[in-house]
C-alpha cells in the first residue's frame, strides 16, 4: 500500500429474492388434517465474490411442514444481498459475510418466507432470528473436523 492505508468501505448494493419454490405434494387431502403440524427448518449461508470488492451473500432456508407423515408443504426461499466491501483483513471477511450480510439479508427472507406460506391457506410461519455468528462458527469448526458444512438443521425452530 501507499503512505496511507485506505479505510474499510462497506455498502449494500442489492437485496432480493433469488429463489424459492413451494410445494404442497398432499393438498387438497392435507387441508382434511386435525393434528398440529411438525416444522424442521435447515439454513445455509453461501458466499461468493463476483468481482473485485463486490460479494454475495445467500442465506437458504428450507422449511418442511408435516401433519403425521404427510408433507403439508415444503418451501426451500434463498434470498441475496450483493455487497461492496473493500480493505476490509482478509481474517474478518468470513465474519462480515456470513454473519454480518446474512443479518442483514434474513428479514427479507422472512418476510417472503411468510407471505408465500400465508399464500397457500396456512397461517403464516415466522421465522424466529437466526445466530448466524454461532452457525458460521459452526461451520468453521466442522471445516477444521473436515466435516461438510453443506446445511444446518434448526429443529423446530420458527
Amino acid at each position: 500500500m501507499s503512505g496511507q492505508e485506505q479505510a474499510p468501505a462497506f455498502s449494500i448494493q442489492r437485496v432480493y429474492l433469488k429463489g424459492m419454490s413451494l410445494e404442497m405434494p398432499n393438498a387438497p387431502a392435507i387441508f382434511l388434517e386435525s393434528q398440529q403440524p411438525s416444522v424442521e427448518v435447515a439454513v445455509d449461508v453461501g458466499t461468493l465474490q463476483i468481482v473485485e470488492g463486490i460479494f454475495e451473500t445467500a442465506v437458504t432456508v428450507t422449511l418442511t411442514t408435516r401433519v403425521g407423515d404427510k408433507v403439508a408443504f415444503l418451501i426451500e426461499t434463498t434470498q441475496a444481498g450483493i455487497f461492496e466491501i473493500r480493505n476490509v483483513p482478509a481474517d474478518q471477511m468470513g465474519v462480515l459475510l456470513n454473519v454480518v450480510c446474512a443479518n442483514i439479508v434474513f428479514p427479507y427472507l422472512r418476510a417472503n418466507v411468510a407471505d408465500a406460506i400465508q399464500r397457500t391457506s396456512f397461517p403464516p410461519i415466522h421465522l424466529a432470528d437466526l445466530d448466524f455468528g454461532a452457525i458460521h462458527q459452526q461451520r468453521v469448526e466442522q471445516q477444521q473436523a473436515g466435516a461438510s458444512a453443506s446445511g444446518l438443521i434448526v429443529p423446530g425452530r420458527v
